[in-house]
């Protein structure tokens, strides 16, 4: 059986995963500040635990996001490290796809719509037709400002939906649609990174990407000053 090796760092939440022919094992670490620290740990242990040294796995996923500035660079640089040192293809898994495979069983044939807070009163969202279980693109992840009611009214178009959100996301009371509460965790990466692997989307560590939506989270001196906010 194929092994992955995956790790999820995208949100405070950060989690890793190794899926192989002895069975499927994972780790979970919580609080921001313990990604750059603790995940390395954490990916020792799992290998220990699952009996697997990292040459023999077949490929390395990560939570290429949207998601935390610091948690996709954390989880693209250590597999790119890994990657070389093993020579090993690496599979980048967008962040709120692993929302929508978690969810999957949960809304049979229906349009998953994955939020997740993105700070400044902004989300990232995609959506995802799950038919049968099996996940197809509808909407590719963009950053949006949602005012209030316009969640509702953008689902309304959609059919049978669910609507899977993230930490930070607030739907209001009355809400007309079924709401899963999901975090992005390695499992689903590591899941979805095997179906992109037999489907040849495996990459050179050296073209391994994360998923920046934000260009810019901060205004320059000169730029403040020209809006008068100095």
């Amino acid at each position: 059986m194929t092994t992955i090796l995956a790790i999820e760092t995208s949100t405070e939440f950060a989690s890793a995963a190794i899926i192989s022919a002895r069975g499927r094992f994972i780790r979970e670490l919580s609080g921001v500040e313990t990604h750059s620290k603790g995940i390395i740990p954490a990916l020792q242990s799992l290998l220990a635990e699952a009996g697997v040294q990292l040459s023999e796995c077949d490929a390395l996923a990560f939570g290429c996001g949207p998601g935390a500035f610091t948690g996709i660079r954390t989880a693209c640089g250590i597999v790119q490290g890994m990657a070389f040192a093993a020579d090993l293809p690496v599979l980048p898994v967008v962040s709120l796809r692993a929302m929508a495979q978690a969810a999957s069983s949960h809304a049979p044939d229906s349009e998953l719509v994955c939020l997740l807070d993105a700070r400044m009163g902004e989300v990232y969202w995609a959506q995802y037709r799950n038919v049968n279980g099996v996940l197809s693109v509808t909407a590719q992840p963009e950053l949006l400002r949602l005012e209030e009611g316009e969640l509702a009214g953008r689902c309304a178009s959609l059919g049978a939906v669910a609507v899977v959100v993230g930490n930070g996301i607030q739907v209001p009371d009355g809400f007309p649609y079924p709401v899963l509460s999901v975090m992005p965790h390695a499992r689903e990466v590591a899941e979805l990174a095997l179906q992109d692997l037999k489907h040849g989307l495996a990459q050179p560590a050296t073209q391994a990407q994360p998923l920046y939506l934000r260009n810019k989270i901060a205004l320059t001196t000169a730029e403040r000053a020209l809006k008068g906010q100095v």
